[in-house]
C-alpha cells in the first residue's frame, strides 16, 4: 500500500550557550521515514538505507521505531499493521541530531498516516522517547527542535516546555561535519558535574543576552553573546582542529562558533549566505591542515521542521 513520506531535518544542538535548552533546525540534511499499512498486525521496520549496517531493525532498539510504538500505544492501536522504511541522510554520532530527526519523522508519518489530527506538540512526548533511547534521557534540544523547526528553547525537558524564539532574517549557518563518530552518550560523560559561579554567571548572562539579540534582530549582540565558557571547553579536545576552525570562522565574519551538539560537527552562525560561504571555506582548510576530511552544510533555518514530503 502507499504510504505517508516525513522529512525531519538536522539540527544544532545547545548553539553553544544554550546546554541542553536552545536548539536550532536546518534546512538540510535530514533523515526521511515512510509510513504504510501492513495486513500484518504490528509495527515493523522493513528497511533501512544510508546507516552503513549500523542500526538495528528491532523497533524497541530502534528511536524512529521507539518513537512509533510509544504513539501507536497511547492511540490503543498496537495491533494496527504498519511498516517503516528510514533513509538516513546525516552521518550517525555526528551531532547534528540524527537520532532525534528519525524519531520526529517516524511518529509525525505514522500520525498522518493514520490521520490522527494531532498537532506537532502533541507529538513531541512521542519522539521524545525514541530520542531517549539514545541519549540517555529526555534532551529535548535537537528532537523538538526537528519537530517543530525553528530556534527553539527549552526552560524544562522533563516537563518538555518549549518555546518557539524569534529568528531574524538573513542568518545562515555553516556547519562542517569532520569524519569522526562522538556517541552522545560518552561525550555527556567527559563533562563535570561542579560549575564555579563566575562561569555560571557568565554563560546565564550569555544566553540571556542572546535571546534578546533573537527578539530584537541585534545581530551584533548575539556575536557578543555566542561564547560558550563551560562546554566547549571540556569537549573541545576531543576534535582535532577545533580552535583553529573556530577562530577561521570568526575572521571569515561569523557572529560565533562552536561545537554543534555532543560533536564532532562544529557550527558557525552568520549574518548572511557569504560570510556562511566564507566561514566554511576557512574552517574546512583548518581541519584538512589537521588530516580530517569533512562534509559541509550551509543552511539557512527551518522554520516548518517535519514536513510530510
Amino acid at each position: 500500500m502507499s504510504g505517508i513520506k516525513v522529512f525531519a531535518p538536522a539540527s544544532v544542538g545547545n548553539l553553544g550557550i544554550g546546554f541542553d535548552c536552545l536548539g536550532l533546525a536546518l534546512e538540510k540534511p535530514g533523515d526521511e521515514v515512510i509510513a504504510s499499512k501492513s495486513d500484518t498486525p504490528g509495527l515493523r521496520i522493513t528497511q533501512i538505507s544510508g546507516a552503513g549496517g549500523k542500526l538495528p531493525y528491532d523497533p524497541e532498539q530502534n528511536t524512529a521505531g521507539v518513537a512509533a510504538l510509544r504513539l501507536l500505544e497511547y492511540l490503543g492501536a498496537t495491533k494496527q499493521g504498519i511498516e517503516l522504511k528510514i533513509q538516513k541522510n546525516m552521518p550517525i554520532g555526528s551531532g547534528m541530531g540524527s537520532s532525534a530527526a528519525s524519531a520526529a519523522a517516524a511518529v509525525y508519518a505514522v500520525s498522518e498516516l493514520l490521520r490522527t489530527g494531532m498537532s506537532k506538540r502533541e507529538l513531541l512526548p512521542f519522539a521524545a522517547k525514541g530520542e531517549q533511547l539514545v541519549s540517555g534521557g529526555i534532551q529535548l534540544d535537537n528532537v523538538a527542535t526537528s519537530l517543530l523547526g525553528g530556534i527553539i528553547l527549552i526552560r524544562d525537558n522533563a516537563t518538555l516546555d518549549v518555546h518557539r524564539l524569534h529568528a531574524p532574517r538573513g542568518l545562515y549557518v555553516a556547519l562542517i561535519h569532520p569524519h569522526l563518530e562522538l556517541e552522545t552518550k560518552s561525550m555527556r560523560g567527559v563533562l563535570k558535574p561542579d560549575v564555579s559561579l563566575q562561569k555560571h554567571i557568565q554563560q546565564s548572562a550569555n544566553l540571556a543576552s542572546f535571546i534578546v539579540g533573537l527578539f530584537n534582530s541585534d545581530i551584533e549582540l548575539l556575536g557578543r553573546s555566542l561564547h560558550d565558557v563551560i562546554i566547549e571547553p571540556q569537549r573541545a579536545s576531543f576534535i582535532p582542529g577545533f580552535y583553529e576552525a573556530k577562530e577561521a570562522a570568526l575572521k571569515a565574519g561569523a557572529l560565533g562558533s562552536s561545537i554543534s551538539g555532543a560533536g564532532p560537527a562544529v557550527f558557525a552562525l552568520c549574518p548572511n549566505s557569504l560570510i556562511a560561504e566564507n566561514a566554511a571555506a576557512g574552517m574546512q582548510a583548518a581541519f584538512a591542515g589537521k588530516g580530517l576530511e569533512t562534509t559541509l552544510y550551509l543552511s539557512g533555518i527551518n522554520q516548518e521542521g517535519a514536513i510530510v514530503a
